[in-house]
């Protein structure tokens, strides 16, 4: 059985401490495809050692994240072009826009996130979506970019039935990470409505544990705990979901 993490932070400084030791027990488990977004030009070395020392599992995404998207983000931007013209990247993200915590980079969040879909499709490449308190202004975007070049993951979806069928409708899976297992998280209550087809498993870490690490350090390892629940919430065998999910992001990711 694989298992693919579709976005995890691997290079974080959380796992400075042990990070072979948190990758071996991903492993150990079957998750052997670990999907790694960007934030901002001060953790690409950072990414590429990370690539280097676990290449035949590791795969980088180039992007800006919107929460870095500051008074510097035209240099940022150019980082990310200059990036995604040298080498090979598998996606670009994670970008979008983020309202919780600075609504007044709202028109620079909007223009990073259309400029570095332009690039994605420019490059042929998925995008990763990252939207916090957000949906309206990402739908705004992707319906000004709608066409058939435009493809990828709603990281992290944590919206209603009809925002999830909405987000479909650009062509985009659904990432599903610990926010499923939450007791408040919501998405557990119509997530079964949607095929299957349309989700990709993530854990987001060190964010988001899901349950019983609510709280705690994520990491890959925890991925099966996300698994665990869809079997139960879509009645299918956790091998289906860890099959069918996979698929699916080779689909997007094309590796």
């Amino acid at each position: 059985m694989i298992i693919t993490d579709t976005h995890t932070h691997l290079y974080s400084d959380a796992f400075n401490e042990d990070r072979a030791e948190m990758i071996e027990r991903a492993l150990n488990l079957g998750v052997k495809r670990f999907f790694i977004p960007a934030i901002d030009s001060t953790y690409t070395k950072a990414m590429y050692e990370l690539e280097a020392n676990f290449k035949e599992y590791v795969h980088l995404m180039m992007g800006l994240h919107p929460t870095s998207v500051k008074e510097n983000y035209k240099t940022e931007l150019a980082h990310v072009e200059k990036q995604l013209a040298k080498r090979e990247f598998c996606a670009v993200g994670e970008i979008g826009i983020d309202l919780y915590w600075d609504t007044s980079t709202l028109e620079i969040q909007k223009e990073a996130f259309k400029h570095q879909i332009q690039l994605a499709k420019h490059y042929n490449l998925p995008i990763v979506i990252h939207c916090r308190e957000a949906f309206d202004e990402i739908f705004d975007v992707l319906e000004t970019e709608n066409d058939d070049k435009l493809y990828g993951i709603f990281h992290c979806f944590t919206g209603t039935l009809e925002q999830a069928k909405k987000a479909i409708s650009y062509n985009m899976k659904l990432g599903v990470g610990g926010v499923v297992t939450f007791k408040n998280g919501k998405i557990d209550q119509f997530i079964n409505q949607i095929d299957l087809k349309h989700i990709v498993l993530e854990t987001d870490s060190p964010y988001l544990a899901p349950k019983p690490y609510r709280g705690k350090r994520n990491e890959s390892a925890y991925v099966v705990k996300v698994l665990e629940k869809l079997s139960e919430l879509y009645g299918v065998s956790q091998e289906d979901i860890a099959k069918i999910t996979t698929q699916n992001s080779k689909e997007i990711f094309k590796i």
